[in-house]
């Protein structure tokens, strides 16, 4: 674990001559610092927990202003598997590698609008509001699929966070340990303090993560001659493409983000990312604006990958590794301590989002699979269930570390599966005429046909058709075919979207009743300090706006905007664009 390191070989080991001492690959001052940063960030975590007297307290705490909002939405959205994912992308595509994490870019101005709808829904999770529209069946089937989603989620975190830590440290600390080290941490604080402790530990981690994003760009970039140099040594023009046409195209860009929208609403730690504010405004500002916080460091992640390419040039190297050898080779040269920053800051990226998804999992399975299995309980008992259920996710989630091959494969199944329930979401939220019956249509056909365009027999199919290069069905992957990816999520999107139509047209419509009551909970806005006796009703006195939408005389639900709603996607509209100059810019 630890060692001296010797400048003269004939002295005896534990000398205090030659360099300083190694604690798992780190010199003392970089041990330290990570070591008071872990002992800080998890005594604030538990000390949160004195806070907790509900399960409201727990799951929902309905008190944080914008700033923390922001660092909260930034915190659960960003950790370091993405910056794994971007700069192994890069490294291997060039500059379109940045769509590994921008694929949610144009979803961005959407939160706006977003972020005001789940606040009213006054609901603990996402599952309250399926069953508020549809029934206690459809709230299971999502409790389900977003436990799977975020159990998944956590894992995937994990194993790229361990690559990095592995990679930074020459090996000494291994995959194995990491994960351990950083599971164990925030499951302390989290299972302790929920999700107010999930916030007031990401508004630090948050920060950190920042710096983490930032901090090895220029040592790189200088070690290759700044951006002239990448230009001068890379001659592969497509690299410096936000466009790959082997992979990575306009085709692909605009399916993806499609995909992302359809699905960010049934990302479970979406709710909290929304409605953990006190008013609908701070979770407006802290869901858009602490996502474009990420926009942006996903920049210095895609330039870091695509400076290492000049960097290893002539090396084999895996790309999951790349960030973490980059940090190796530079952080220690700069001065003591900082590869203990960047460490800390890694953990930070991972811990934040995963005490987020643990306490989201936690209450869609304590409060509405539990809960109906063993109602009536104090709220301590289901407190104490769901911190039992947090300890359960989260080592199915380390078991699917173990399982996945690689952080990128991780990734791409990551974005299929919140889709898989979105489709039920918006045709909800959308068309007064879906049923119970056409929400269970749209995801399980959704289902059925992800995994129909993985079986050989359907590619088989597909190879009778051909398009043009840019539309193909199906390309290359790893030595065989396989549909590729926009068209895989347009077959399972169309399919569900269609059948969740078709099966609510022939049968029976929701009760009016509840129907007016789901509606209602969506034009309310929220008033400061207001509280209600249980998940997805309005509190006492409340006064219902009238319906305003484009098509008053049919059964489409479609709201007629406000001006703060047109105002804000506007801004958030500008900012992608700018964004995506910026880098092109730079790219130049």
């Amino acid at each position: 674990m630890y060692q001296w390191a010797l400048g003269d070989s004939r002295e005896p080991a534990g000398t205090l001559k030659g360099m300083p001492m190694k604690i798992w690959g780190l010199g003392l001052a970089d041990f330290c610092v990570l070591l008071i940063y872990l002992v800080g960030i998890t005594t604030l975590g538990v000390w949160m927990a004195r806070r907790v007297k509900s399960v409201a307290d727990y799951f929902m705490p309905r008190k944080f202003g914008k700033a923390m909002m922001m660092m909260h939405a930034f915190g659960t959205g960003t950790h370091s598997d993405q910056a794994v994912s971007v700069a192994a992308k890069t490294y291997t595509n060039g500059l379109s590698g940045i769509w590994y994490q921008w694929l949610w870019l144009f979803c961005t101005p959407f939160y706006w609008l977003i972020a005001p709808v789940m606040r009213r829904f006054r609901a603990l999770t996402t599952a309250d509001v399926f069953e508020a529209r549809y029934d206690r069946s459809v709230a299971m089937l999502f409790a389900l699929v977003g436990v799977a989603n975020l159990t998944f989620n956590i894992g995937l975190m994990l194993k790229g966070s361990g690559a990095v830590l592995t990679a930074s440290t020459g090996g000494e600390i291994s995959t194995d340990a990491a994960i351990f080290l950083m599971t164990a941490l925030f499951v302390t604080y989290g299972v302790a303090g929920g999700l107010s402790a999930a916030i007031v530990t990401d508004f630090v981690q948050g920060m950190l993560t920042i710096v983490f994003s930032f901090i090895l760009l220029p040592s790189i970039l200088n070690a290759v001659g700044g951006l002239s140099g990448l230009h001068q040594k890379i001659t592969d023009v497509n690299m410096f493409s936000l466009k790959s046409p082997a992979e990575i195209g306009t085709f692909y860009i605009i399916i993806i983000a499609f995909n992302g929208l359809v699905g960010i609403v049934t990302q479970p730690h979406t709710m909290g990312n929304c409605a953990a504010g006190r008013t609908e405004l701070d979770g407006q500002v802290g869901f858009m604006f602490g996502t474009f916080i990420k926009r942006f460091c996903t920049i210095a992640w895609c330039l870091t990958g695509l400076a290492a390419v000049v960097y290893f040039a002539g090396k084999a190297v895996n790309p999951d590794e790349i960030y973490g050898l980059v940090a190796g080779d530079f952080l220690p040269k700069i001065m003591p301590g900082m590869l203990g920053i960047f460490l800390a800051t890694l953990l930070a990226s991972v811990m934040s989002s995963c005490d987020s998804f643990m306490i989201a999992s936690s209450a869609l399975f304590t409060e509405n699979i539990y809960k109906h299995i063993v109602p009536k309980q104090e709220d301590k008992h289901y407190v104490l269930v769901a911190r039992i259920a947090s300890v359960a996710i989260v080592a199915g989630g380390v078991a699917f570390a173990y399982i996945v091959p690689d952080v990128r494969t991780g990734l791409e199944i990551f974005w299929k599966i919140s889709p898989m329930m979105g489709i039920a979401f918006w045709l909800g939220l959308f068309w007064r005429r879906t049923t119970v019956a056409g929400a269970w249509a749209a995801t399980l056909t959704a289902l059925a046909t992800w995994w129909l365009t993985a079986q050989g027999f359907f590619i088989s199919f597909l190879q009778r058709f051909s398009l043009t290069e840019s539309l193909r069905f199906l390309i290359e992957k790893e030595g065989k075919q396989v549909v590729y990816l926009p068209w895989q999520m347009i077959f399972y999107l169309a399919a569900g979207t269609c059948a969740g139509v078709t099966v609510s047209l022939l049968t029976k419509r929701v009760d009016d009743a509840k129907l007016e009551n789901y509606f209602a909970l969506a034009r309310t806005p929220v008033r400061p300090g207001e509280e209600v006796s249980a998940p997805c009703t309005l509190p006492e006195g409340a006064q219902v706006p009238p319906r305003r939408v484009l098509f008053p005389s049919s059964s489409f639900e479609i709201p007629i905007p406000g001006l703060k709603a047109i105002l804000g996607f506007a801004g958030g509209g500008v900012l992608v664009f700018a964004i995506i100059y910026l880098v092109k810019f730079i790219a130049a």
